[in-house]
This record gives structure tokens, sequence and C-alpha cells, in this order.
């Protein structure tokens, strides 16, 4: 029974992180506007960055759309770019690139930086989410809408403040 059990959790456990692991779906037309906008190039089927394009390094992860969708409550799709390797982005290994649909259907870039988004509970301005751009260490920049940019607002680790 015990045996049973454990399996059952371990299979659920496996799914959830399959599935919160794959791509958003985002039409080919749709995915080469938000790299556009982000600054990306096509170069085969990859999408890169200027750094990118040249990137001889073994790390390198091509442009991929992480996240698609209503990221700041607006009803417009959003979308997070990230690039990986350490020929660009060092020892974090990645950069992102913050987008959001305008009204106009163009695309806005919000918000570019080395390091991993992680969008927290906390808001800025226009319901835009503070993110915490993590990397190597253990006190990383939140960065929070301003309605015109995204700045540092504070430092923080594992949801505290902290000084770097």
């Amino acid at each position: 029974m015990r045996h049973s059990a454990f399996i059952i959790i371990a299979a659920l456990a496996a799914s959830i992180s399959i599935a919160h692991a794959a791509p958003p779906k985002v039409s080919p037309i749709e995915a080469a506007s938000i790299f556009k906008a982000a600054g990306f190039v096509k170069k085969g089927a990859q999408w890169r960055t200027e750094c990118g394009r040249d990137d001889p390094s073994a790390s390198y992860e091509a442009g991929a759309i992480a996240e698609y969708r209503d990221i700041n409550g607006d009803g417009r799709p959003d979308a997070l770019v990230t690039e990986g390797g350490s020929y660009c982005y060092g020892n974090t290994g990645t950069g992102y690139w913050l987008l959001s649909r305008q009204t106009s259907g163009a695309w806005k870039l919000m918000n570019q930086s080395q390091g991993m988004a992680e969008f927290l509970k906390t808001k800025g301005a226009e319901g835009w989410p503070d993110i915490s751009v993590g990397g190597p260490g253990f006190c990383f920049p939140v960065m929070r809408w301003n309605g015109k940019a995204y700045v540092v607002n504070r430092n923080e680790y594992a949801g505290k403040r902290c000084r770097p």
C-alpha cells in the first residue's frame, strides 16, 4: 500500500513539473513579432540576440518564450522571453525580456536584464508585478514598474529584505 501511494505521488509530481515546464502556445507569426520587438533576429531555426548570434559556448540556449499570458491584468497578452549561455550572461547564465502588447497591437519592451525574472505578488503602477532578478548570490534586486520604467525598489532574499 505504501509503495503504491509513493508511486502515485511520484507520478503526480512528475506530471505537474512536466506540465509546468511546457512552453506556452504561441503562433509562429506572434512569436516572430515578440522576438523582433525584443531585438532578436532569426538565425536558422533559432531566435538570437546580437550577443547570442555568435555564441560558441556549449551552454548557449536560443531565445524562447517562457511565458505568454496577461501578466498585469489589462486583458492583453504579455510575454517573457529568455536566452541563456555563459558567453553572453556570465555566471547568471540567462537574460530576460518582458514585453507587453499595446492597444495598437504592437509589442513594447517593458524590461530587460541579465538574470532570472521571478514575478512577485507585490505590484507597481498599472498592475505590473514586481520582478526579483535572480542570479548567483543571496540578495537580489527587486524591480518595480513606476508607470514609465522598471526601477530598483529594494533587495530581497527568500521574501525578506536584505542589503547587497
